[in-house]
């Protein structure tokens, strides 16, 4: 099982003080209802990404999905690993990292394994460019890829990295927590030459970040914990929850969704978070969208929601 959901039903939810929610304001963002979509297995799925609103990746337990625009089908990786992650630059450039330490790389035809790392899981990945990758994972893992190969930056072995984000090549976020009780959260800066811990004064582990900008980034975690960053400082934001939140994004600064543990979906207009009804009882572990009107959630039990305007 997953080491973050081991993490957030050992713990117990903390509520931390709010200053603020930070983020611009928008254009009103399109009101959105979910509906479950068939997905083909009942493996868990924890990692959703795509480039288009018919070139969307879904990722699980030994499982890939990919959606055309009409229906989710199944494809081949040739491994056997849990796969968390899935990011890309377009849809011949597609990496889906997983436990085995194994980033794999579709070309838009086939499947290849890169090399084969020292490292128990990588959980996200995240790039600029095809030739700027970033994938972080257990034991204090930060890999880059240059568009030829793969290096290790490491930090303590205790830190477990479970997101990856950043606002260009020279402002790159990661989050986690340290994998020694009480399990304190843990982040990373990297200023396009070296990482550096920061303090968030956040007591809860962390999951996902994302943001629009440099002065607009967002952090979820156990506990329902939510941050925002606004170039200078973070703060602590209700998130009106107490469920571990898995994954963030949106499509502005008025737009952002958060999902999680007992099919919490929450979403961000601009001044405040607010809960979603969702057709699921399942727990949520990844979301994103190809627009405003057009967002995909991803969870346990092989569960696909997606929110649009009609339903």
């Amino acid at each position: 099982m997953k080491a973050r959901v081991l993490m957030a039903n050992a713990l117990a939810p903390l509520i931390l003080t709010s200053c603020g929610s930070g983020g611009s304001t928008g254009p009103a963002p399109v009101s959105l209802v979910w509906s479950n979509v068939p997905s083909g297995t009942t493996q868990t799925l924890f990692g959703i990404w795509g480039t288009s609103a018919s070139d969307v990746w879904a990722v699980g337990y030994a499982t890939v999905l990919h959606y055309n625009g009409t229906s989710w089908t199944s494809l081949p990786i040739g491994a056997s690993q849990v796969a968390f992650g899935v990011w890309g630059t377009s849809a011949s450039d597609v990496w889906v990292v997983g436990n085995d330490g194994t980033p794999l790389h579709y070309d838009g035809a086939n499947w290849t394994r890169g090399p084969s790392l020292p490292i128990l899981s990588l959980q996200r990945v995240w790039g600029t460019s095809a030739s700027n990758v970033w994938t972080v994972g257990q034991v204090g893992t930060l890999l880059h890829y240059n568009g030829a190969t793969w290096s290790s930056l490491s930090t303590a072995q205790s830190n477990w990295f479970f997101g990856v984000w950043g606002a260009s090549a020279s402002d790159v976020w990661a989050v986690g927590y340290d994998n020694t009780a009480p399990y304190p959260p843990i982040m990373f800066h990297y200023n396009g030459t070296s990482w550096s811990s920061v303090s968030t004064g956040a007591t809860q582990g962390l999951y996902s970040v994302w943001g629009t900008s440099a002065s607009n980034v967002w952090v979820v975690g156990n506990g329902g914990i939510i941050l925002h960053y606004n170039g200078t400082s973070w703060s602590n934001v209700p998130s009106g929850t107490t469920q571990p939140l898995h994954s963030v994004w949106g499509t502005s600064a008025s737009d952002v969704w958060a999902v999680g543990t007992f099919r919490t979906i929450l979403h961000y207009d601009g001044s405040s978070w607010s809960t979603v009804r969702s057709e699921t009882t399942d727990r949520l572990e990844g979301v994103w969208g190809s627009s405003s009107s057009n967002v995909w959630a991803v969870g346990t039990s092989g569960t696909i929601l997606h929110g649009s305007p009609g339903g």
